[in-house]
């Protein structure tokens, strides 16, 4: 997975937005299965101000004692579900996208242990989750929801995976990711074909 990973990623430009917005870093999980690698969601606790109760990746907003955005997504995910720095390999940044809340957010893909223990933190995460990567190669989605942003609309795909939905900047950035790594050709500009 991780050869893959480096291979079609070091040929990737990602899109990075000149805004100046607060900041936040997020990893993008995936596990060093060779013949069946799954990709890592949390579910949100319903405590929290902000995304309560979505599912999303692990991250969040940038420390100034961060050294960078990788840094801040390596410490939050060590923070959320107790997956240390050091058992992730940060392999490449995927293009920026902006939360509704006016967060500049950068996702890192990082190659992860598929046997470590993840370990929700009750405070911030209800639960931790894993989807095969082949579940959204079919692209099965549930829905498509039309959303803006910067005078353009978006079509972002709905997933589901049973109980949990992956929809808005967390399918925004699963789709990046599945378009760079697999030529899945999801059109997040056009609405999908008959519907």
């Amino acid at each position: 997975m991780r050869d893959l990973l480096t291979k079609k990623l070091s040929n990737y430009a990602p899109r990075q937005l000149a805004l100046d917005y607060p900041e936040a870093g997020i990893l993008v999980p995936v596990t060093d299965d060779e013949n069946n690698p799954e990709m890592i969601f949390t579910l949100r606790s319903a405590n929290l101000k902000t995304h309560r109760g979505q599912v999303s990746y692990p991250g969040g907003k940038r420390d100034p004692e961060d050294s960078s955005l990788a840094a801040t997504a390596l410490r939050e995910t060590h923070e959320e579900i107790g997956l240390p720095p050091d058992q992730v390999d940060v392999i490449a940044p995927l293009s920026q996208v902006m939360s509704r809340y006016g967060i500049l957010v950068t996702p890192y893909v990082g190659v992860v242990p598929g046997d470590h223990p993840v370990v929700p933190n009750p405070y911030e995460i209800e639960s931790v989750f894993r989807v095969p990567l082949s579940f959204f190669l079919e692209d099965r989605r549930e829905r498509t929801d039309a959303l803006s942003f910067l005078n353009h609309t978006f079509y972002v795909p709905c997933y589901r995976w049973e109980r949990y939905q992956i929809w808005g900047l967390s399918a925004v950035v699963l789709v990046d990711f599945m378009n760079a790594v697999y030529d899945a050709g999801i059109d997040l500009l056009e609405p999908p074909q008959g519907g």
